[in-house]
């Protein structure tokens, strides 16, 4: 230790949990980073009253003691930005998992720091630019293979502007070599691979657009009931056990992004274990290969540090800004926001402050606000045009939707998947529920889909009444049984049950229904409601219910998701044929 690192040192006068306070710290800002005691743990500095600090610490302080020393760093918490971050499990503060793993075992030592990148390895590096270019924040400086699935663009950092000077030849390179230099009023900057950024700050981009186009993601009830928008930000709140995590999973692999980004916010240990261990192993329906190469995962379970907790769903965001910058359309996961607000009610309550709903901090709004606002479909820097799509799950306590937490996201999302534990617990999966989720993004993604199916929006509208006068006869049917229902309303009560079995449940395991084209989608949507149409004329025309029910055609309705694969139109095409020449027959016997 110098004598200067002494001198700036400050000294610890109270320590409670992850909450440290300290004094002679005379120049540190707002979110500076500091190192805390004689291990050095990774802290934030958090509140600033004079020489007085306060420092929320992203490891176990177990042990510290007033009287031990504080030291400065100089800047905020950033992360390291550069090829190699695809495939990398992380903490909360982008330590890397696996590494530490390799290096110390199982457990992570308190003040452990492991190299981000290796500085052994060398990228084949192809320059786009050449000498005595004008170059501004954010060009592509040259571009590298950094997996099979993803091409890495070397960006010129934001705020940095002017003339090339020197350009790094076609060849391999490490991430910390100088591929370029730049002359700027200020001086000549040498650029590398790497660069490093302020969680806490979004990375700024060209122009914000609006987000007309869906994400696709193969899962039927939300493509067509309650779409996403490339660049939107939707939740998922559910009670324990109704399939959050599921969900994600099968939006994370099948979603039609290009990068996911999935953070693991105080989740159990045996949830985080089992993304951990089963991402590895999927296959990117895509491209045959191993989905983690276009992934990047951020773990941090319930019984790692709670700070760390607070400060990792800004490191997704961040990482996520990083691919949206090259022009790739991103996808985030976030599980769950919930324990994130817990984490932050708990660091609010060590520090005394005012607690408002449920114990939770008055800035929890803006908070939450600070995260779903970073998504966006954009034209980037470099002139791309990118998105960030943002899923986040809430983990209400008893499916309480009127808790803050759940209300406060309604605030800032545009899509409501809202998750029912009655269908859960009927195995019906997703358990999305129809009657209380919503999308407001339908009607900016009407213009696709009508290019692709002019009947969409029609057909959308038509299944969701049908859903909502279901909802309203099971009331009836309650109290006195479906027999004494007419039969036209007793074909409402059929119809619906063949949307809910044969189009909203999914099976997550089935080779030809884990995944549903939006070809696939319309094809068994409108077999179901050509049914509606032409069997309300049938019972019209005096023919019974149970003439409908008994047709062929039902059970091959009811078969199509698991035995006709999404790409075979023309089996498609051959069911809507047969319903219709069944119904007719039906028709022509009424006559």
């Amino acid at each position: 230790m110098t004598e200067k690192t002494t001198q700036e040192a400050g000294v610890i006068t109270r320590a409670n949990g992850p909450i440290v306070h300290a004094t002679g710290l005379t120049n540190v800002q707002m979110y500076e980073v500091v190192e805390v005691g004689p291990q050095r743990l990774i802290g934030e500095v958090i509140r600033i009253d004079g020489e007085r600090c306060v420092v929320q610490v992203y490891e176990n302080t177990g042990g510290l003691q007033p009287g031990w020393p504080i030291y400065p760093t100089g800047g905020p918490l950033s992360l390291q930005l550069g090829p190699g971050l695809m495939g990398q499990i992380f903490d909360g503060i982008q330590r890397p998992l696996d590494k530490i793993h390799a290096l110390k075992g199982a457990y992570i030592e308190r003040g452990e720091k492991v190299d981000v990148f290796d500085p052994e390895k060398r990228w084949h590096f192809t320059p786009t630019v050449s000498k005595g270019q004008d170059v501004r924040g954010g060009r592509i400086l040259g571009t590298l293979p950094e997996t099979e699935l993803v091409e890495h663009r070397v960006l010129l950092p934001p705020g940095i502007s002017g003339k090339i000077t020197e350009v790094a030849r076609e060849g391999d390179y490490a991430a910390t070599d100088a591929i370029a230099r730049v002359e700027t009023p200020g001086g000549t900057v040498e650029i590398t691979m790497l660069q490093k950024w302020p969680v806490r700050k979004p990375r700024p981009y060209a122009e914000r657009l609006r987000p007309d186009e869906p994400l696709v993601t193969g899962q039927r009830i939300i493509d067509t009931f309650f779409p996403v928008a490339r660049g939107g930000a939707a939740a998922i709140p559910g009670g324990f056990g109704t399939g959050k995590t599921m969900t994600q999973h099968s939006l994370a692999k099948w979603c039609d992004a290009d990068i996911i980004v999935y953070i693991g916010c105080g989740e159990r240990g045996n949830e985080m274990t089992e993304v951990l261990v089963e991402f590895p192993k999927l296959i990117d329906p895509r491209s045959g290969r191993s989905l983690m190469e276009r992934t990047i995962l951020v773990a941090n379970t319930s019984n790692m540090p709670v700070a760390a907790r607070e400060v990792s769903i800004y490191t997704g965001i961040t990482l996520a800004e990083y691919y949206r910058d090259m022009g790739y359309a991103v996808a985030v996961m976030a599980d769950s926001t919930s324990r994130w607000a817990e984490a932050l009610r708990e660091l609010s309550a060590r520090l005394e402050e005012m607690p408002v709903e449920e114990g939770f901090p008055a800035h929890l709004p803006s908070s939450l606000a600070s995260f779903y606002e970073r998504g966006g479909r954009v034209t980037s820097l470099c002139g791309k045009e990118s998105s960030i799509s943002i899923v986040g799950s809430v983990s209400p306590m008893g499916g309480d939707f009127s808790e803050p937490v759940t209300q406060h996201t309604k605030r800032f999302i545009r899509c409501f998947w809202a998750l029912d534990t009655d269908l859960a617990n009927a195995r019906h999966y997703p358990a999305i529920n129809w009657l209380t989720s919503y999308s407001e993004y339908a009607e900016e993604v009407a213009e696709w889909w009508r290019t692709r199916e002019p009947e969409w929006a029609e057909m959308r509208r038509e299944a969701l009444e049908i859903m909502q006068k279901e909802d309203k006869l099971q009331q009836i049917v309650k109290l006195v049984g479906p027999d004494v229902l007419p039969d036209s309303q007793r074909l409402v009560l059929f119809i619906a049950e063949l949307i809910k079995d044969a189009f909203l449940q999914q099976n997550a395991f089935d080779e030809n229904d884990m995944y549903c084209t939006p070809e696939k989608q319309m094809a068994i949507l409108r077999c179901i409601l050509w049914m509606w149409r032409r069997g309300g004329a049938i019972i019209a025309g005096g023919s019974p219910l149970r003439a409908i029910r008994d047709l062929p055609c039902v059970q091959a309705i009811l078969r199509a998701k698991t035995v006709i694969p999404s790409e075979d139109a023309e089996a498609l095409q051959k069911l809507l044929a047969t319903v219709d020449s069944e119904l007719a027959q039906l028709e022509g016997a009424e006559k």
